[in-house]
């Protein structure tokens, strides 16, 4: 129970590595609100935890939900521990591209910006008004294409970037106001999630492709959700009261270089 009693909002918790982190985080303890725009998705999860989890509809672009969230979280709960920043989008299935540096349509660029980079401004934001007088951490998930170019992907990667520097500042921020608020990232790569869906394909294509990338990846397979949501449970947790700032690789080895094997 490394997080009894602790209260933790997650966005983007309706699937991938947010559901994993919302089921891993409620099972050591916290009190877990489940929030996402896929309403169906979210509360399907909320009633499959049962106890101590609650769903809240959260576009984490709109400051007018956040303001909403705020309220609620003050309401019933007067404070919140941990915020994961977990919602975030490639731009790939939400808008219509194209997505390289010579052609980016600025539609998508924009879109891409007000949820992955927009939107975890304004978690931090209110989540330092809920946690400046008793403390708190904040999570911020990045990428590894936030520590690295993509060509194909020019918005998704510089958004992820701004996140990584966002949580600096956050961080030093809140140590020079002394708010006991810490605040990391994490950077993952090659984790299968179904934000792969768009770029794999289906059938013997997708294993294809599946087979390419993990040739590439040190470790040799792609990562689960799971793997993402330990990182966020040391991050979240009291483990870490020294750990502010830094950014955390889940990898498989990528970010470190290429293996004798290649």
């Amino acid at each position: 129970m490394r997080l009894h009693n602790k209260v933790i909002l997650i966005t983007g918790a309706a699937r991938g590595i947010g559901k994993a982190a919302a089921e891993l985080l409620h099972s050591e303890g916290a009190f877990v609100i489940i929030s996402d725009i896929n309403d169906t998705e979210g509360v399907k999860l909320t009633e499959k935890l049962g106890e101590n989890a609650r769903y809240l509809h959260l576009d984490v672009g709109l400051e007018s939900d956040w303001q909403s969230a705020y309220e609620y979280i003050s309401r019933n709960y007067g404070k919140l521990d941990v915020l994961v920043n977990n919602a975030g989008i490639t731009g790939f299935l939400e808008s219509t591209g194209p997505w390289d540096a010579e052609n980016c349509d600025l539609d998508s660029w924009n879109e891409v910006f007000r949820v992955n980079t927009t939107g975890v401004m304004l978690g931090c934001k209110y989540a330092i008004k809920l946690m400046k007088d008793g403390g708190g951490s904040i999570v911020n998930i990045s990428s590894r294409s936030g520590m690295v170019g993509i060509s194909g992907a020019v918005a998704y990667a510089a958004s992820k970037a701004a996140v990584r520097n966002h949580t600096k500042s956050v961080a030093l921020y809140c140590a020079e106001r002394n708010y006991k608020i810490r605040c990391n990232s994490i950077h993952p790569a090659a984790i299968m999630t179904p934000m792969w869906d768009a770029m794999l394909g289906h059938g013997e294509q997708r294993e294809k492709i599946i087979k390419d990338i993990e040739s590439g990846i040190p470790l040799g397979h792609f990562g689960e959700p799971l793997d993402v949501a330990y990182g966020i449970l040391y991050l979240a947790g009291d483990e870490s009261k020294y750990v502010t700032g830094i950014e955390l690789t889940i990898d498989g080895g990528i970010l470190a270089g290429s293996t004798n094997k290649q």
